[in-house]
């Protein structure tokens, strides 16, 4: 029995004998099967072949992503808050090297993912540290493939945790699309990480809204004006995407809502 890991998104699958016939991420029109066709690989091959490049993103904020680059090709994010350590967003490999590094940092307390593409290898990262809780917005409960304990589906439009940090629903590109406020972040002004509910665009004064990015499926007007107004209760200045550097680094809050502008201002002619 193994748990194979699908190489186009990195979603890790329950145990098997044989590889599952097709992979239910990549099958949605949000994502797609490589062009060669369904492909697996397993952790352990996968610990062989990569390794985890750590480095910093931001005040007590640290970046782990893979190299070569591996499935959708995302970062996650340790955020060192004064109550524990929360790992935002998920990869695929998880390996000694990796959990040393991330273990000196202070360990983790617990995991939170935006949305099922970063789902990965989550029950493994779980594991690793002691079985700590992994939150994921209820309504994609459908999009996990591998079910565990660890799980927690929480509901509603908000979440608090711990270290004064709040799970918001903003939807638009899932259902449950998810994104994390620290009010304690960047010295008190605020941090916003955002995967790519919110994705921040290579001008990164900008951001942008998509239901797939890879396929170029835009957002309706309704859906972007509810990603907006999940963040504007929350004060930040600081805005994190889910790539390496992919950062809009001051008036983070105000960008997010030019950017909505200048998106409605395009879809609507």
């Amino acid at each position: 029995m193994e748990r194979y890991v699908c190489t186009t998104c990195g979603t890790q699958y329950p145990d098997s004998a044989e590889p599952p016939r097709r992979c239910t991420i990549c099958e949605d029109e949000r994502q797609y099967v490589g062009w060669n066709g369904q492909a697996w690989t397993m952790l352990a091959e996968l610990q062989r072949s990569h390794r985890n490049l750590i480095k910093p993103q931001g005040h007590r904020i640290t970046g782990i992503g893979t190299q070569p680059r591996f499935g959708i090709g995302q970062r996650a994010l340790l955020m060192q808050t004064s109550a524990g350590n929360m790992l935002w967003d998920c990869i695929s490999l998880i390996d000694d090297a990796t959990a040393a590094e991330v273990t000196n940092l202070g360990g983790l307390s617990a995991i939170a993912i935006s949305h099922p593409h970063f789902y990965s290898c989550m029950v493994e990262w779980s594991r690793r540290f002691g079985g700590i809780p992994i939150y994921l917005h209820a309504a994609d409960q459908q999009w996990v493939m591998r079910r565990a304990p660890e799980i927690v589906f929480w509901d509603g439009e908000t979440h608090r945790i711990f270290g004064n940090l709040t799970l918001i629903r903003g939807g638009g590109h899932f259902e449950g699309g998810t994104m994390l406020h620290w009010a304690d972040g960047e010295d008190g002004a605020g941090s916003l990480l955002t995967g790519d509910i919110i994705q921040v665009v290579q001008d990164r004064r900008y951001v942008s809204f998509m239901r797939s990015f890879p396929n170029h499926i835009p957002l309706p007007a309704s859906a972007v004006r509810h990603v907006v107004a999940s963040v504007e209760p929350f004060a930040f200045t600081r805005l994190y995407g889910a790539w390496w550097d992919a950062i809009v680094q001051g008036n983070g809050k105000t960008s997010v809502e030019r950017s909505a502008e200048r998106y409605l201002r395009a879809i609507q002619g």
